[in-house]
């Protein structure tokens, strides 16, 4: 590929996953799934993390797993999931954005 066919992908707007609700065990299959087939096509995704009401450890380990294979931005985290990322001290390694705008335009 020459520099010219890779440069509508750079400008290519980042694909956003947008869960909402509880994320667990039980709920988190659909999630894992979609950010499987954005990670088959793109190596970057945000998440939009401002309609999670609850994340657990499943969650977490989601996230972590996303973000060692991926530029995982996570964008507007509501505040259940923001003081669960800083519990456990994520918030410190993750790439949290306080918008959606921020994180799609860093």
């Amino acid at each position: 590929m020459t520099a010219d066919e890779l440069e509508p992908c750079r400008r290519a707007p980042l694909p956003v996953v947008a869960p909402a609700g509880e994320l667990d065990m039980d709920s988190l299959t659909p999630l894992a799934a979609e950010i499987e087939t954005v990670l088959t096509q793109r190596d970057s995704l945000v998440l939009d993390a401002s309609g999670i009401t609850f994340g657990d450890s499943m969650f977490l380990r989601l996230v972590r797993s996303t973000h060692a294979q991926a530029d995982l931005r996570i964008a507007a985290p509501s505040p259940a999931v923001a003081r669960l990322f800083r519990v456990i001290g994520a918030d410190t390694v993750l790439r949290i954005y306080p918008t959606l705008q921020d994180a799609l335009a860093a």
